[in-house]
């Protein structure tokens, strides 16, 4: 692979994931800060919580088209290998994005949208994982780290995936479960508010 096709992916996988579609939203629509309300995050579950499902949806669908924007540009320079270099840099410029103070989200929408565009399978599977688990605790944060969890162990599930992907997988569930870690203290206190959307 040459390397100015690895560098530009990255670069361009973390600029696309920067794009804080949660941000722009809840400013655009409600002149407010996501990150100043609810849980204080800027992913979808807390835009949901805080201004409604449409605006939850309105979230994810924009934080996939951007997933799906940079794996795209990265299979067309280095095919798989690429695919897999986007969606983690993709990941990071989510979690912690250039335009937005290095304040972003945990990840969860980008990872979910990550496996729907790498192996639908995959999605389907941590789809079910989730609601699984929302199922039996309606703790977000739960249900989230489970699946992150299972992201690696499903694509071994699945059989055919390549190191790449594999390695990717990894990397998303480190990454979901670091940025939940104060979620995870408050599991342990029991503290851990269950999900109410607002309606």
């Amino acid at each position: 692979m040459e390397i100015w096709k690895i560098c530009l992916t990255a670069a361009a996988g973390y600029l696309f994931g920067s794009i804080s579609v949660a941000i722009l939203v809840c400013r655009g629509l409600y002149g407010a800060d996501v990150r100043e309300r609810g849980s204080g995050n800027a992913g979808a579950t807390n835009v949901a919580r805080v201004f409604g499902m449409k605006a939850g949806v309105i979230t994810f669908a924009g934080d996939l088209l951007k997933t799906a924007a940079a794996l795209l540009l990265g299979a067309w320079l280095l095919g798989e290998p690429g695919k897999c270099i986007a969606a983690c840099a993709c990941l990071v410029g989510h979690c912690w994005p250039l335009f937005f103070g290095f304040r972003g989200g945990k990840g969860v929408t980008v990872s979910a949208a990550v496996a729907l565009l790498l192996d639908p399978r995959l999605f389907l599977i941590l789809v079910a994982v989730f609601f699984l688990v929302f199922y039996f605790v309606r703790t977000v944060s739960i249900c989230s780290i489970s699946a992150a969890l299972a992201y690696p162990l499903a694509m071994l599930l699945l059989g055919d995936t390549s190191l790449p992907m594999l390695l990717t997988g990894v990397f998303v569930a480190v990454m979901v479960c670091f940025l939940h870690r104060g979620n995870i203290k408050r599991i342990l206190n029991g503290t851990e508010p269950k999900f109410k959307a607002k309606k």
